[in-house]
């Protein structure tokens, strides 16, 4: 995702030292990004830290390292909270190292950087007794996020799974009868953001993409722009951000993005901006904060390419 994050900072133009300084101002004193209560937040911080990144931000490094440090191993994290970790210290790791190492590289100065707080064991008591990963540890089946979460820590750690075939059936046992995911295997509805993390899945663990969910992906987008959550009749399928940003950044992972449409997508972009130098949420929203200004940079990426 994040190098989608890069191309938005070409198409933000004159806005871009807009967006800088929200993101700047959205950085507590203690070295962690601000959620919506205004105190640090580590879900927030991987959205503030990689978008900092990747746009220039100057940043204090040690401040952030620091925060990062408070959590150890992340044994008392969720999966959400103990995969966000991961990334934050991905990102100081690989963006604020001497040179430009490959993944190898970065994977074990990261795992070094842990030291004895190494969090594999910890993500690994989220694999479910299918071979998914859950965002419930101990499960009997995967969920399609836990998956999706684990699978980029995994390759942020360097980590080799056993059976990686699991993970990808788990996945595919979500699949929909009309060609979408749901998250959870008790959910009756497909959902945008679950076919997006799916497809992304599939497409990083070099499975098969269905074409089904790439058609009913597509099918998501409204008639004015962005992509609604679920499948409901036009005028009622209202977008949101996370729903955009999603669908747009796996429909392009497979080359399944085309021009059509594209114009439309960038207006709804823009009716969600703010002045403030970031995104909200949905039209209804009245909130800017670093998810959604990622969300939104994701998707002025994904566009832009």
């Amino acid at each position: 995702m994040r190098d989608r994050v890069f191309r938005a900072g070409d198409a933000l133009g004159d806005s871009l030292d807009a967006v800088r300084g929200f993101l700047g101002r959205r950085l507590a004193p203690e070295g962690g990004f601000q959620g919506r209560d205004g105190r640090s937040d580590l879900y927030y911080s991987v959205f503030g830290l990689e978008a900092s990144l990747a746009l220039g931000v100057d940043l204090p490094h040690e401040r952030i390292n620091a925060y990062l440090g408070s959590f150890g191993a992340g044994n008392a994290l969720d999966l959400v909270h103990l995969t966000s970790l991961i990334r934050c210290r991905a990102n100081l790791v690989e963006f604020c190292s001497p040179g430009v190492p490959g993944r190898a590289s970065v994977s074990a100065r990261l795992n070094r950087s842990c030291g004895d707080a190494r969090p594999t064991g910890r993500l690994l008591e989220h694999r479910s007794e299918d071979g998914g990963f859950n965002t419930t540890p101990g499960a009997a089946r995967g969920n399609v996020y836990g998956s999706f979460l684990a699978l980029g820590a995994c390759q942020d750690l360097g980590l080799d799974l056993a059976d990686m075939e699991a993970v990808a059936q788990s996945v595919c046992s979500l699949q929909m009868p009309d060609g979408g995911f749901s998250n959870e295997p008790a959910m009756a509805v497909s959902a945008t953001p679950a076919t997006a993390a799916a497809i992304c899945v599939l497409h990083y663990l070099k499975r098969p993409v269905p074409e089904s969910a790439v058609r009913w992906l597509r099918d998501r987008a409204g008639p004015v722009g962005g992509f609604a959550a679920i499948p409901l009749a036009a005028d009622l399928a209202i977008p949101d951000l996370l729903s955009t940003a999603t669908a747009l950044y796996a429909l392009s992972l497979v080359d399944a993005l085309t021009e059509e449409g594209k114009g439309m997508h960038l207006d709804y972009l823009d009716s969600l901006w703010s002045p403030q130098g970031g995104f909200r949420g949905h039209g209804a929203d009245e909130t800017v904060d670093c998810e959604y200004t990622y969300y939104g940079l994701l998707s002025l990426g994904c566009l832009a390419g």
